[in-house]
């Protein structure tokens, strides 16, 4: 078991009276005594200061498609080093990756910013990305890696909740290439206080529209829980949310369920009700509406919106026909889809023929 370096202080604090801190991490801004930690159980006042206790600490280190992310709508094809340590703002009780979101002793492998770096460019990636965990609560060492990664040419990106403060979008957004704000049971208040325990989802709509306003490429996701966190009012809001405010052309990913952690009495979400959502979302004008998570589905691929043509197929995380021009327009109809980049030469010889 490593130790993180130790005292690395926090910038996203500000000092209260007797020694209390305010945390301005995450929405939860939490107030803490000199001792104690925050929420997430990662960041602690000593003395008056807040602590990173996991600032150099990676508790899962993959190699990742960007596809995984999911990121559908930004360098197709590519991949990504993926970074995660324990703790979390919120306490999803299907967590699939509860033993170091929900982890309470600070954990892990050494890892600096430089060995990040590093690490990503010795195993051919293009970018490194935030995720397993929510990447907010461990922002300092965060940008710390980010700066070095766009230093090495790489582009970086955050898997996140979104349960931002605007002083971490702030601090967070100019050092961002893209995001994947994750929404759960389609943000619905009810839902998010008994299965998330967050308060409701304004804090995720303040972040998404703060980080797309400073340029960077949003993709909204929505785990979809049957029984318990289907409803079709609460995605045709965020729907229609996604679609004014951030815009019609912006990815939208209905993910189905998997059973785990504590709630592992129900079934995956049907792909029926996966399926009827996602006439909902496109009925509120969204253009690129996903499903997740079955693999095989037509859903999956990429339908130019102007003459329905595939303009991308794909099976799970891979690319299997790329039907656009150099322009990345609609070869059948010449429409512009607004993907960023397009898949690595290397890439390209394992495309089925363009259908």
């Amino acid at each position: 078991m490593a130790t993180a370096l130790e005292h690395h202080v926090a910038t996203l604090y500000e000092p209260l009276e007797d020694q209390k801190v305010r945390c301005t991490a995450c929405a939860r801004y939490c107030t803490i005594p000199e001792g104690s930690h925050g929420f997430c159980f990662v960041r602690k006042n000593e003395k008056g200061r807040l602590v990173l206790l996991t600032y150099g600490l990676a508790s899962a280190i993959q190699i990742d498609p960007v596809e995984k992310k999911p990121l559908s709508h930004y360098r197709p094809g590519t991949r990504v080093y993926s970074i995660g340590t324990v703790g979390c703002n919120w306490r999803c009780l299907y967590c699939q990756n509860a033993e170091i979101s929900q982890e309470h002793e600070i954990s892990g492998r050494a890892l600096s910013p430089r060995a990040a770096v590093a690490g990503a460019l010795r195993y051919g990636c293009s970018g490194v990305t935030f995720t397993y965990n929510e990447p907010t609560i461990f922002a300092e060492y965060a940008l710390d890696i980010l700066r070095g990664a766009h230093d090495a040419g790489l582009f970086a990106n955050f898997v996140t909740n979104g349960f931002m403060t605007p002083e971490a979008v702030e601090a967070i957004g100019p050092h961002l290439d893209a995001v994947s704000v994750d929404f759960k049971g389609s943000g619905e208040p009810g839902f998010m206080r008994k299965y998330i325990s967050a308060k409701g989802p304004e804090p995720i709509f303040e972040s998404a529209a703060g980080l797309q306003r400073r340029g960077v490429h949003v993709e909204v996701t929505d785990l979809i829980v049957p029984k318990v966190g289907e409803s079709v009012e609460a995605t045709r809001k965020l729907a229609r949310y996604v679609a004014d405010t951030l815009g019609p052309s912006t990815p939208f990913h209905l993910l189905r369920f998997h059973p785990d952690y504590k709630m592992m009495d129900l079934p995956e979400t049907p792909v029926a009700t996966l399926e009827k959502l996602h006439g909902v979302a496109k009925a509120e004008g969204l253009e690129y509406v996903y499903l997740g998570n079955i693999w095989g589905h037509p859903l999956e691929h990429t339908y130019c919106p102007k003459c329905g043509a595939i303009a991308v197929r794909r099976y799970g995380f891979t690319i299997q026909a790329w039907n656009l021009d150099a322009k990345n327009r609609c070869r059948a109809c010449g429409h512009a889809i607004p993907i960023v980049g397009r898949p690595p030469p290397d890439y390209l010889p394992t495309f089925a023929s363009p259908v």
